[in-house]
């Protein structure tokens, strides 16, 4: 580097340039400054002579990496942290932002991966109040400075573990946090009547950052919006309870607009969820939550007066409810109800803020407040106006159904006199209703199309509200089941009307009915969801009203004009609907303890619907399973919840023994072509092999040879047309069709086979009758992966022994038939693909099918039912043919190619796992650049990030470097030609065996400062101390309990 204008100019290209050739050269060439700790001079030399604000940025940021990846000298460490808080104070009036950002992070991170190194680094705070005491600029950066060290402390840092993060964090907690929150209010007091934004929002920000923080350790999901209770320590409680701290930030939230008063309701939210224990007495307990809910209560009470908008605003307002007017979220003033909360952000923390009510107190506590009354009221408007604004509020609505769906399940364990009514008796319906009616209104909001839009569509945030309906709603069941009833009624007539009709006029009206319907049922199934006991026979009698009206709508959703439907979107979400019925209706009533413990739900259906018992309903629900999967073939998510639910019902040992009572089960157990059920004209789809794995569950389950052999003759017969295809028509498309769908059926069916018994029904009847025609098709369909790859996972099925379920009786041979018929696959396949050119795809077609050869010669070699030697003293070469083949394989890939590819990689370490823990005579026994690949391979496996492949590696070459120390080394002499060949391997790579350890010592030794060095020469001898040279458990135990010291004592100063 000639001179500081062309270090800038370098700069410059490396964060503005548009020619990414520039880029990578101007980032090469500065690479150093990140690189070498000697140029840290030349990085602090930058930051005093350079003008360019970039130039100043990449010496900031290469002086953050030295820090964070390198153990620097404490008194390096002390000059950099200096020269940081010096240059902000002398210049950070006038840096740009993102140089001065960079700056800050820089210093916080010295601080904090120094914290225990020397007392100045604990001074942060003291040296920040000297920017605090000027001027404006130098205000905001010592507020900057705490903010971001409260952030440095609360995150992980790759220089520290996890045990020195905690005791960092710890210390900072217990030294500093409290000033720099108790500097924050003084901040907001002070700049309350500025109006300088800037401040104002540092402050706030800071004060945030101190209330997020990881008290006790948890390290929370910071993708959750959810706040648990906050473990503040001891010493905070002043701070806390004092009236002032909740004030200064309803003040804020009154005087700001977003983000500020988003960032003020935040702090709130944060305070609401302090421990309850923190308080010493329920008179100050209840200090605290009177302000919170007298603050609370003013903003629902007080309304902002707001901007005119001109006339397009006010249409597009009222027409979808919200807008991104002026590039922030505006709510339809119609729905405005307090203070700032027509601003999407304020109003979504606002709620969070009152679903902590009740999550961090009692309802005793609540109602016992002064002003309860009007405030459960003004909240009980501020739900059903939230609820009406479906499409705005929708993802905040969680928070409010929450807050009253616990205040109503603790009012049973409300004791004593209480000096308020309650009144969720008056305001817990109407917001059931106002519930459902807004779900309704959804459906009028626009025209067809944007039922497209409807919130039935977000699964996971109509699933989160309607977890609270149950207990709502069983709350006052009578009234409220009333109410739905009257709702649900019309409509299913409704529906029931329009399936006599032969030609229904597929209308608008008819999607939203059914539209309706959806919600409806998905609302009767929540409800179901959750058993009620307390409530006993009226209960269930109730539950049974609701099933009923779901099971009439049953009864004619497929018939007449409604059978055409299927593709409609309206019908799929009804689909939808009823098979979330379904799961909750067997959950709670289906089993013969669930039956003998509701006996008044089946009395009631009976008297309905003349369904008296389980069966008769899990009938139903079977003859819909079926239904839908015969006709709803439009759509994936429709078939994917039926075959969900058809799996859950197979799963479970009582439910399966009921569905075998059935005749429809019997039904779909023997006719199960693509005749009877349409989706498995998809020969592709995976879900064939989903279904036929519940086929294969629920025939196992009887356990019967003549059953199986019954319930396998569609399959059988494709088998046999398959068997008497000429090899020149197996190159059609319709015959690979065909091929697919009957490989992916075949894995199904042994993916269900979990016992030595059900394993040999399939065995006897594939082997040896339709084995051939597995080679056949390998011969033939070599060429098409499409083909292929689903042959190799069914034969990397058949060959998996989970559950012991390939233990065959001592005199059986099917063990080594089995992998004779594997290997003549194996070789086959590996023949024919190491023919293949590669071409674009060459991972579909080649790295695929290897990867899953590797992993089927895996499975067979652990399986454990193969006596390999036999092969070797009959001189049958089944194991070294395969093993030849799946070298060669591996060889034909390059080693980056490997490393690049996950599966490819799992499946070769986990195959050189087996081979040198099983079968080491074939290892040693290649040539020299084949074992020199592996050994190669295994140490750069053992670079991975990926921890299962990293452990494999070590496993492999554990396995090597004993077999040597133990046959070459310890072994006696003189040894056979083989052993001696395989120790000219070794030593042909020194590099990775020989001496690793005084090669490894001697890196990290020389790694490290002149001044260290000979302590971490005592170390490795601490590593080493009374550990021998031999390789049985206890000596190996030694070393390990050595390694905690020597890790200690390596990290010590």
């Amino acid at each position: 580097m000639e001179n500081l204008a062309q270090l800038e100019a370098l700069c410059e290209r490396l964060y503005n340039s548009q020619d990414s050739a520039e880029r990578v050269f101007a980032e090469n060439t500065l690479r150093c400054f990140s690189q070498d700790t000697n140029l840290i001079p030349q990085c602090e030399y930058i930051l005093e002579n350079a003008r360019s604000s970039y130039a100043l940025l990449m010496a900031s940021s290469s002086l953050m990496k030295h820090v964070t990846e390198n153990r620097l000298p404490l008194q390096l460490r002390l000059q950099i942290r200096n020269h940081a808080i010096n240059y902000l104070a002398a210049r950070g009036a006038n840096l740009e932002n993102f140089v001065s950002s960079s700056l800050i992070q820089l210093l916080c991170r010295v601080t904090k991966v120094s914290w225990f190194d020397d007392d100045i680094f604990r001074e942060l705070v003291k040296d920040s109040m000297n920017f605090l005491n000027q001027e404006t600029q130098h205000y905001a950066i010592g507020l900057k400075i705490l903010d971001q060290l409260v952030s440095e402390m609360n995150q992980t840092t790759p220089e520290l573990n996890m045990i020195q993060q905690r005791k960092v964090a710890s210390s900072f907690r217990e030294q500093a946090l409290l000033q720099i929150y108790e500097i924050s209010l003084q901040s907001l007091l002070g700049q309350k009547a500025d109006a300088r934004l800037k401040l104002q929002e540092a402050a706030l920000s800071l004060s945030l950052q101190c209330l997020s923080y990881d008290f006790v350790g948890i390290s929370p999901d910071e993708s959750s919006d959810e706040v648990g209770t906050i473990q503040v320590p001891a010493a905070w409680r002043l701070v806390v309870e004092e009236p002032s701290t909740l004030n200064i930030y309803f003040d804020y939230y009154a005087l700001t607009n977003p983000p500020l008063s988003k960032t003020a309701l935040e702090c709130l939210v944060r305070l609401a969820s302090v421990r309850r224990s923190l308080f010493v007495s329920n008179a100050t307990r209840l200090q605290f939550l009177t302000s919170l809910m007298m603050g609370t209560k003013d903003i629902l009470e007080t309304g902002k007066e707001h901007q005119k908008l001109d006339k397009w605003t006010v249409a597009c307002l009222s027409l979808n409810n919200y807008s991104n007017f002026t590039g922030q979220v505006v709510m339809n003033s119609d729905y405005i109800l307090g203070t700032g909360l027509n601003h999407h952000d304020n109003y979504h923390e606002f709620c969070r803020l009152l679903g902590r009510f009740k999550v961090n107190y009692q309802l005793s506590e609540l109602v016992s407040i002064e002003g309860y009354g009007s405030w459960i009221k003004l909240v009980s408007d501020f739900t059903l106006k939230s609820l009406q604004s479906w499409k705005w509020a929708s993802s905040s609505i969680y928070c409010l159904l929450g807050l009253w769906s616990r205040m109503v399940t603790s009012l049973p364990y409300v004791k004593g006199d209480i000096p308020a009514p309650v009144r969720l008796d008056e305001f817990v319906p109407k917001i059931l209703e106002g519930f459902i009616s807004s779900r309704f209104d959804s459906l009028q909001a626009g025209p067809l199309d944007d039922l497209s839009e409807d919130p039935l569509d977000k699964i996971e945030l109509m699933q989160d509200q309607l977890d609270f309906f149950p207990y709502l709603c069983r709350f006052q069941y009578g009234s409220c089941s009333t109410y739905i009833l009257n709702v649900l009624d019309p409509f299913v007539q409704a529906y029931m009307e329009g399936a006599k009709l032969q030609d229904h006029v597929f209308t608008s009206n008819l999607a939203i009915l059914e539209t309706k319907l959806a919600w409806m049922v998905h609302i009767v199934g929540a409800i179901l969801k959750v058993k009620q006991y307390s409530g006993g026979e009226s209960n269930e009698t109730i539950d049974a009203e609701l099933s009923a009206r779901v099971f009439q709508l049953i009864n004619v959703m497929d018939t007449g004009s409604y059978a055409q439907r299927f593709g409609e979107l309206s019908k799929q979400r009804l689909e939808l609907a009823v098979l979330s019925f379904f799961e909750s209706f067997r959950k709670s009533y289906i089993g013969d303890q669930a039956m003998h413990a509701s006996k008044q739900m089946y009395v009631r259906l009976s008297e309905l619907l003349g369904l008296h018992d389980h069966l008769l309903v899990l009938n139903v629900m079977i003859r819909k399973i079926a239904t839908n999967l015969k006709c709803c073939t439009e759509s994936e998510e429709v078939l994917g919840q039926t075959l969900r639910l058809f799996l859950e019902m197979a799963s479970g040992y009582m439910t399966a023994k009921l569905l075998l009572k059935l005749d429809t089960i019997q039904y779909i157990t023997t006719n199960h072509s693509r005749e009877h059920f349409r989706f498995l004209e998809d020969y592709c789809s995976r879900r064939r092999t989903t279904f036929y794995y519940i086929i294969g569950t629920l025939v196992f389950m009887e356990d019967s040879v003549a059953r199986f052999r019954q319930s396998m003759d569609p399959l059988r017969q494709v088998l046999v047309s398959l068997e008497s295809t000429p090899d020149p028509v197996f190159l059609s498309e319709t015959v690979k069709c065909a091929l697919i769908g009957l490989m992916k059926d075949l894995r199904g069916i042994a993916m269900a086979t979990n016992s030595r018994r059900t394993f040999g029904f399939l065995f006897d009847w594939l082997y040896p009758a339709h084995m051939p025609l597995l080679l056949k098709i390998i011969m033939n369909c070599a060429d098409s992966p499409q083909v292929t790859t689903p042959l190799l996972k069914f034969v990397a099925e058949l060959v998996l022994n989970k559950s012991q379920r390939l233990t065959f009786e001592p005199s059986s041979p099917n063990g080594i038939l089995l992998f004779r018929e594997v290997s003549k696959l194996l070789v086959a396949y590996g023949s024919r693909n190491l023919a293949l050119s590669e071409q674009d795809d060459v991972y579909t077609r080649k790295y695929k099918g290897i990867w899953l050869s590797l992993l089927i010669l895996s499975r067979a070699m652990v399986g454990n039912y193969v006596n390999f030697g036999v092969f070797e003293l009959y001189g049958d070469r089944a194991l070294d043919d395969a093993l030849d083949i799946a070298l060669k394989m591996i060889l034909s890939i390059p080693a980056a190619h490997i490393l690049s590819y996950r599966k490819v990689a799992v499946a070769y370490f986990t195959l050189m796992e087996v081979i040198l823990s099983k079968y080491i005579k074939f290892a040693i026994n290649l040539d020299a650049n084949t074992f020199l690949y592996i050994v190669r391979s295994l140490h750069s496996g053992l670079k991975l990030l990926d921890s299962n492949i990293t452990s494999q590696c070590a496993a492999a070459i554990d396995h090597l470097a004993s077999f040597y120390f133990e046959q070459i080394i310890m072994g006696d002499s003189p040894a056979s030609p083989a052993l001696f060949v395989f120790a000219q391997h070794v030593s042909d790579c020194a590099d990775v065996f020989l001496e690793m350890y005084a090669k490894l010592k001697s890196q990290i030794i020389a790694s490290q400062p002149m001044d260290r060095q000979q302590r971490l020469h005592q170390c490795f001898d601490t590593l080493m101390a009374d550990v021998t040279r031999s390789l049985d458990s206890r000596n190996r135990d030694k070393f390990m309990q050595n390694l905690p010291r020597f890790r200690k004592e390596f990290r010590c100063k």
